[in-house]
């Protein structure tokens, strides 16, 4: 399988500043001027600030292919793709930020050099870290993660399991490999929602230990299903997966089809599914669910995506869901947490399970948009 890669695509800015009239006189210079590579490598086709400083710097352009080549490799060791690139945006714009560049603002050539030592050194940070295979493990960023990373068999177990993971995903064709990522993805939080981690983030680690016999059985019962595959994908991915219950697992799931459907992958990432409600008969059962989504790729507030994915168009200066806006070019930039709440239908179907009928997530009933981790 070919490793998505999209987070190896650095993503800077830059545009002319305005000079101050006592400025040293190389302060002076147009940042053009002041990049070796720039008209060679037509860096002024690019958009950002960063984006150009890396293209025309020979020493910023030099760190480039280390810093991909350092990434591929971390993605080559992890299941979840999706999340590292969303990550590694998000780093990149703190990493700017850190160094005084923002977008497409412009910097004031006097700043070149400071600016420029801060990049590097920042960069070549990043690249020792990923590199180092500790990391995956502290960077999932998630309850679950940080109660695995304190215990030194746990985190044996779930790298030998994503390990296996993995190895199994990477026999498949792109497409499919594509939807056993979100499996795998989902059947992590299913797995957070059991050893009831899902929505105790703020809770202290030391009163989290109760959850490890339940992580060690979950790691362990996905470690015999791999077994059980020997080898072969296709006996642990694409199954037709039966929800025995109306609840927060089964709306995840609808919630998972109504993505695909509309290829919402590329863009959003469900982070996690929390039942609120319930109201159930013998055959039909009503569920309420906040669904929360990190934003992995910018789309505007009020298209396509935005509708069909997150079931709503928004309001980023309320943080709030709103009603469509024609024409607007203001993005949901990556890094955004959406979290939407909404009432799923479903029904008992003759053998016992129980089947969405919810097919879009137009309209929600509630939502907030709020940007970090």
């Amino acid at each position: 399988m070919r490793i998505a890669a999209a987070f190896l695509v650095l993503q800077f800015g830059w545009t002319f500043p305005v000079l101050a009239h006592d400025a040293p006189a190389d302060a002076k210079r147009p940042i053009a001027e002041m990049l070796a590579l720039f008209a060679k490598n037509k860096c002024a086709d690019l958009r950002d600030t960063a984006e150009q400083l890396f293209c025309g710097d020979p020493d910023l352009n030099a760190l480039t292919p280390k810093l991909n080549s350092a990434a591929e490799a971390r993605l080559s060791r992890i299941v979840d793709r999706r999340a590292a690139i969303a990550e590694n945006v998000e780093w990149i714009t703190s990493r700017n930020s850190s160094c005084g560049v923002f977008g497409v603002q412009p910097i004031q050539p006097a700043a070149f050099t400071s600016v420029k030592a801060c990049l590097i050194k920042a960069t070549q940070d990043r690249i020792a870290i990923l590199l180092d295979a500790n990391f995956d493990c502290l960077a999932a960023n998630t309850t679950a993660s940080l109660v695995i990373c304190a215990d030194p068999e746990l985190e044996i177990a779930d790298k030998e399991l994503t390990a296996q993971v993995v190895a199994l995903i990477g026999k498949l064709r792109e497409d499919e490999a594509k939807g056993a990522l979100a499996e795998h993805a989902r059947w992590i939080r299913t797995r957070d929602r059991i050893c009831e981690l899902d929505d105790k983030d703020n809770v202290p680690l030391n009163e989290l230990e109760s959850a490890e016999p339940c992580l060690n059985d979950m790691i362990k019962q996905k470690q015999a299903e791999v077994a059980a595959a020997k080898g072969d994908p296709k006996k642990l991915f694409g199954k037709d997966i039966l929800s025995p219950s109306p609840d927060a697992d089964a709306v995840d799931l609808c919630v998972g089809r109504i993505h695909t459907a509309n290829t919402c992958e590329n863009f959003l990432r469900i982070s996690r599914v929390i039942q609120l409600d319930i109201e159930a008969s013998e055959r039909e059962a009503i569920v309420t669910a906040a669904v929360e989504m990190k934003v992995m790729a910018p789309f505007s507030i009020c298209s396509p995506i935005a509708s069909n994915c997150t079931g709503t168009c928004w309001d980023l200066q309320t943080r709030q869901p709103k009603a469509a806006a024609a024409n607007s070019r203001e993005n949901v930039s990556v890094g955004y947490r959406l979290t939407i709440e909404k009432s799923f239908a479903f029904q008992k179907a003759s053998d016992g399970s129980w089947r969405c009928g919810t097919e879009v997530l137009r309209p929600v009933e509630y939502g907030t948009a709020q940007r970090g981790p």
